[in-house]
């Protein structure tokens, strides 16, 4: 089946690998809006947690960056006295390294990307949103904040009161993404938060118009989000963290959400949003848990 989803990173991450391991012929159009240049590398942070998590080389304790790292990178820098508010591992850091020079060199960060996953045996594609700058500005009380600096260095303490993303109204989708929305036989929206991780790519033209009748797995159980401040979010917008809160976020977008056994007393309000509710299993705790919940999504 082919299958286009829609992701940020972590909880993205798990269930494209997931989706992967379940036989889907896979593009995952990947968030750019965190991607920012930190120590003179460009980072991206959601496509690395992606092909990370496809290649089989993700950190599955932390949930974020490769497995086995090592930090003397990090201890160094320090001790010159440098940043060391975002953390690089020694492995992570060649990733960084090979994007920022193909990039300077003039290549598109979707040819990137492919390269990388070429390079690492991976089928499934990941395509960046964009090939363009795209950047989430963070808006808070005491003003805008570039979202690592809001996420990793203020440790989202800021209380959130909404969201710009820089550049969104002249990018394009990255070479394939819209080709891969028209032609999939699943669209997928990934249990990422909504705010940060899926609007920056909707923001941009053409995605909207493209997604259709697209089945979400919903980031939030039993009120929280399973990881990142989605619910916090959520919260500080005045809005009650809950399935059904997604729905209504997605509505025009999906027709079906899924949702955790946790929040099954939700199935009728999410119902009354004109989305159909699926009430499962969503924690996904190891690979066979996301290839399960990945076969259950293209059943919807």
């Amino acid at each position: 089946m082919k299958v286009a989803a829609l992701s940020g990173g972590v909880g993205g991450a798990k269930l494209a690998e997931g989706l992967a391991r379940a036989g889907a012929e896979l593009t995952v159009i990947a968030n750019t809006g965190d991607d920012f240049e930190h120590l003179g590398l460009s980072i991206s942070p959601d496509i690395d947690s992606l092909v990370y998590a496809l290649a089989g080389l993700a950190d599955r304790e932390r949930g974020w960056g490769r497995a086995d790292e090592s930090w003397s990178f990090m201890a160094a820098l320090g001790a010159l006295g440098g940043e060391t508010w975002f953390n690089l591992g020694d492995a992570d850091l060649a990733m960084h390294v090979i994007r920022s020079q193909r990039l300077a060199a003039g290549e598109p960060l979707s040819a990137v990307t492919a390269a990388i996953l070429h390079r690492l045996g991976v089928a499934a594609k990941v395509v960046p949103a964009t090939d363009q700058r795209l950047r989430t500005l963070v808006e808070t009380e005491t003003g805008p904040l570039a979202f690592q600096h809001y996420f990793v260095r203020e440790r989202t303490a800021p209380r959130v009161t909404g969201f710009t993303f820089e550049g969104a109204g002249t990018a394009r989708p990255a070479p394939g993404a819209l080709e891969a929305l028209r032609e999939a036989e699943r669209i997928v929206i990934c249990p990422s938060n909504p705010y940060i991780s899926i609007d920056p790519i909707l923001a941009v033209a053409g995605y909207r118009d493209a997604v259709r009748d697209a089945v979400c797995v919903s980031p939030i159980i039993g009120g929280k989000a399973v990881k990142g401040p989605a619910a916090k979010m959520m919260e500080e917008l005045g809005l009650k963290p809950s399935s059904a809160a997604v729905a209504r976020h997605y509505r025009g977008l999906i027709r079906t959400l899924v949702i955790d056994e946790a929040d099954a007393h939700e199935a009728a309000a999410v119902e009354a949003e004109g989305v159909r509710a699926v009430v499962v299993p969503t924690l996904m705790a190891g690979p066979e848990d996301a290839e399960r919940l990945a076969r259950i999504v293209l059943e919807a």
